[in-house]
């Protein structure tokens, strides 16, 4: 075992999307950044299209934003968290712009702002129309580059939170290497990776999840998997399914089946596009998204690679021309409102530990995520984590040599998890996944997350958001589940590095 006492008593911050480089920049000292792959390349944040969602436009304000947020979640937002992170939506704009971003304007001043799904304004600050999650993440890897106190290291994830009496106090990495801290900000994604066909990268299993987790901190709402309704329908070869950005249907875009008809509301929130597109493909139909130009009112006003180019390019590569065809689409897991219990300063369960981002569970999203709002959270809540971090008692660090846990393993269940914790779900499909997954828990990150999703997904017995029990489809009274593994049951299974 090597203990790296070069870093001993910093901040160590798991993941290098928005909400890690956020958490960096607003530190006031060093600190150490685990970056899975080179900075920037394969970040969730980086892949986002349609933008940040912020209340600035002339015709909006914050009041409106929390509305149509609470709207979306379906009964099941945190009022308190909602109120803090909309409300931080225009300071967020204003610091990434003093930071560099160059997000599209509509003339010399004013911002361009997109329209997205269930928005009841035009709220979503973007750059280079459908690049956002890039070009903001370019300028806040910039930012971190120029400065000597943020560490980054390439190619090392965390594998192991090292907890004490109910206190961090350190991090195993995948490298074999420990690093003594009481301080670990877990901004490390979601797990649409553990389900067949996701918009997000591969490396998004829910390692952070299953890390704190088996350290003791609390989850909460881990049943609430969002399907985007409109990903690319084309086989990838098991990669990430390409996405047809939410601002494409905003914009004017309509969906429709082999027939050429339209069969649901495009503007609708994001769980109810996503079952209608469900049961229209279970009933046999293909869907497309018609973003043709036209001025018949149905399709872009503007031609489509103009518009967004690199959705654009991405359906090229599938020899799919969007400016003369209607585009194949189907929905896909895209994002997980459930996480790492956490409250509006980022800090979990367990002392020493702050979360962030898709990794976290702040309420915010509730049971369904209102569209653009995940990368206002995660810039929010990162810089809400440093400024507590900033805040906290420094404590003295005696460095510790622990033994090693037992590495685990990180098989794939993605067919299993599309089966049973889909759009569509049942107590007999949960029940045999669950079943599957729990014995495997305790030496698999992966069937630890899933199973706990699975596990969640069958206690809640209602249908809420992104949640749809076809065996209970009626709400039930709106209730937030905030549970640890001895909770669904999973202790003797999980706790254990077997």
């Amino acid at each position: 075992m090597m203990t790296l006492t070069r870093f001993a008593g910093w901040p160590v911050i798991a993941g290098a999307g928005l909400a890690g480089l956020s958490a960096a920049l607003h530190l006031d000292r060093p600190c150490v950044v685990l970056s899975p792959t080179p900075l920037g390349e394969e970040a969730a944040s980086m892949l986002a299209q349609g933008g940040l969602a912020a209340a600035i436009g002339h015709d909006d304000d914050v009041a409106l934003h929390i509305s149509d947020t609470l709207a979306a979640g379906d009964g099941l937002c945190d009022r308190k968290a909602v109120e803090a992170i909309i409300g931080a939506g225009p300071s967020a704009i204003s610091t990434l712009l003093d930071w560099g971003v160059a997000f599209d304007r509509k003339g010399a001043s004013a911002l361009d702002l997109h329209l997205e799904a269930a928005h009841s304004r035009a709220r979503i600050a973007h750059v280079r129309g459908d690049s956002s999650g890039a070009g903001i993440m370019q300028a806040l890897i910039a930012q971190v580059r120029s400065l000597p106190r943020i560490v980054v290291l390439d190619g090392v994830t965390l594998e192991h939170v090292h907890a004490v009496e109910g206190r961090v106090r350190g991090v195993w990495l995948n490298t074999g290497q420990f690093i003594p801290t009481n301080t670990c900000i877990l901004a490390c994604g979601g797990a649409g990776a553990l389900y067949a066909g996701a918009t997000s990268p591969n490396s998004n299993t829910g390692r952070g999840l299953a890390a704190a987790a088996r350290a003791g901190a609390r989850l909460a709402d881990m049943e609430f998997v969002q399907f985007h309704p409109t990903a690319l329908d084309v086989e990838t070869g098991g990669a990430r399914s390409p996405l047809i950005s939410e601002a494409v249907r905003g914009a004017g875009a309509v969906l429709v089946d082999e027939t050429g008809d339209r069969f649901t509301d495009e503007l609708q929130s994001r769980d109810r596009v996503s079952r209608a597109i469900a049961r229209h493909r279970l009933e046999g139909h293909r869907v497309f998204l018609d973003a043709r130009s036209s001025k018949s009112g149905r399709g872009l006003k503007q031609v489509f690679s103009r518009q967004f180019p690199g959705i654009a390019l991405s359906c090229r590569h599938y020899d799919i021309d969007p400016d003369r065809e209607p585009i194949p689409v189907r929905p896909a897991v895209h994002y997980h409102m459930g996480g790492v219990a956490t409250d509006l300063h980022g800090r979990a369960s367990l002392a020493g530990l702050w979360a962030c981002g898709e990794v976290a569970c702040t309420g915010l999203h509730g049971a369904n995520r209102l569209a653009s709002n995940s990368l206002l959270e995660a810039f929010v809540m990162g810089r809400a984590v440093a400024w507590d971090v900033n805040n906290a008692p420094r404590e003295r660090h005696s460095c510790q040599d622990p033994s090693r846990p037992a590495r685990l393993g990180a098989a794939s269940f993605g067919q299993q998890m599309d089966r049973g914790a889909g759009i569509l779900r049942d107590r007999e499909g949960l029940e045999a996944l669950t079943a599957y997954l729990a014995p495997l828990a305790g030496r698999d990150d992966h069937a630890l997350v899933g199973a706990a999703i699975a596990s969640a997904a069958l206690r809640r017995r209602e249908s809420r958001g992104s949640h749809w029990r076809m065996d209970c489809q009626e709400p039930a009274a709106a209730e937030r589940f905030h549970f640890t593994l001895k909770d669904i049951g999973l202790q003797e299974r999980s706790l254990a590095y077997a």
